[in-house]
């Protein structure tokens, strides 16, 4: 990724991790999500 949409992603990712957090997702469920989106970030 270049560098300002890797900022842009890391933003975008940090935000995503905390919105399933105060969701109140199991820890497990989360690293899964997170997961699929590191797994996409890095095919593109």
């Amino acid at each position: 990724m270049k560098a300002p949409a890797n900022t842009r992603f890391e933003q975008n990712y940090q935000s995503h991790l905390k919105h399933l957090k105060l969701k109140g997702l199991q820890p497990k469920t989360i690293e899964a999500y997170s997961r699929a989106i590191r797994r996409v970030a890095i095919d593109r």
